[in-house]
């Protein structure tokens, strides 16, 4: 079956801060665009695709049953995660109890440290760094130490093993938040890479916190490799996160999980997750997940991610006629991470003044300094290819 991925759903007034904040974000959202130009949404990493079909029946079919009172989580939300894991990922060995609902991945991260940290701990984060982990560790007291990913020959993003190492030693670190694929550079981490990082992490007692939210939209070519599935310790010595919420866009339904295998680890995360009685999953949230998690949405994640892929190659054919600008493609993801400084410096541009001109005729992309990138701009390709080449035309023509 062919899903629909050539509609943009009419957002405005449907309660999208991707449409709605923009002009109203007070220096958060872009401004925007000047009159005689339409508004094409680039910035908040969720999609303008009409959703996965069987979502919507999944939780219209339980809507129309009159009560909605306590419940416990169904058989069917587990059996469906542990499907989806095992086809798409080739996982074995996880069962209902390695798994536990969070009302957001960033909740279950920070709830996970609380265990594992005191506050005032150095935690170790790869820059650049969604901004999300930059809030979340700053608002609890942790200390965020950055090791700075880098490029190789290729231009590929790579960990740098021997930094690392040094902070974690200098810095008595034994956390840290492991981003894979990464947000924002779109790297889908190797077999090799994850080797070292665990090699590492066991060396120093250092025990992995794995936000794998991204991880079904893998390009054409690529693979996700869970982290607790790439070494006998990370297995043992991650906690990781994940949920359909940016897979099939349904952030606004509130509900993700974590993955622990480790009793001792899952225990106190347990524990610590429940003390304030905050995190407990909404029934149209379970629906939605068991509506998602399907043969179906396999097949739509597929042609999705392939949509994806050509968005990527539009894009980047248009970047590559913008002198100055460089871009790492990403493999996993659906956002580019493009680096502007050469073009800044050669116009004697600001930042501000860049982004500001992207804005003014549209082109609603986000201000990637606030992920680390001190001349980048981050812009989310999930929108029908149509709207991503009327896009990259405008920046053609009235900006680069």
């Amino acid at each position: 079956m062919n899903y629909d991925f050539t509609t943009k759903p009419d957002r405005a007034g449907k309660d999208a801060i991707a449409v709605d904040m923009v002009g109203n974000g007070g220096g958060f959202a872009p401004d925007g665009p000047k009159d005689g130009f339409s508004l094409i949404p680039m910035w908040v990493a969720d999609m303008n695709f009409p959703v996965f079909p069987g979502i919507q029946e999944s939780m219209i079919g339980r809507v129309q049953h009159p009560a909605f009172g306590y419940f416990q989580p169904r058989q069917e939300y587990f059996d469906e995660i542990i499907r989806w894991h095992e086809v798409r990922n080739g996982v074995t060995g996880l069962l209902p109890e390695h798994i536990g609902y969070e009302n957001g991945v960033l909740g279950g991260v920070v709830s996970t440290l609380n265990v594992l940290c005191s506050r005032g701990d150095n935690v170790l984060v790869h820059s650049p760094t969604y901004i999300g982990f930059t809030g979340s560790l700053n608002n609890n007291g942790y200390r965020i130490v950055h090791s700075a990913l880098v490029q190789d020959a290729s231009g590929t993003w790579r960990m740098d093993f021997a930094d690392m190492e040094e902070k974690i030693k200098a810095r008595h670190i034994h956390a840290m938040i492991f981003c894979s694929p990464h947000n924002p550079c779109g790297r889908v981490w190797e077999q090799w890479e994850l080797e070292k990082l665990s090699d590492l992490c066991e060396k120093y007692d250092v025990t992995v916190v794995a936000d794998e939210i991204w991880s079904d939209i893998i390009m054409p070519g690529h693979h996700h490799i869970p982290t607790q599935s790439a070494t006998p310790y990370l297995h043992d010595h991650t906690a990781a996160f994940y949920a359909p919420s940016k897979t099939f866009n349904l952030a606004g339904l509130v509900g993700s999980y974590h993955i622990i295998y480790d009793q001792r680890l899952r225990d106190r995360v347990l524990k610590e997750s429940s003390l304030s009685h905050y995190n407990e999953m909404n029934v149209l949230s379970m629906y939605g997940l068991i509506g998602a998690y399907t043969e179906e949405g396999m097949a739509w994640t597929d042609q999705m991610c392939q949509v994806i892929s050509d968005n990527i190659s539009l894009a980047c054919s248009y970047i590559e006629g913008f002198e100055g600008v460089s871009l790492s493609r990403p493999e996993g993801t659906y956002m580019l991470f493009l680096d502007c400084q050469a073009w800044c410096e050669k116009h004697e541009k600001t930042m501000d003044e860049l982004e500001k001109a992207c804005w003014d005729v549209g082109v609603a992309l986000q201000d990637g300094r606030m992920f680390h990138g001190p001349w980048a701009l981050r812009v989310n390709l999930a929108l029908p290819t149509a709207y991503v080449k009327e896009a990259f035309e405008r920046l053609k023509t009235y900006v680069f």
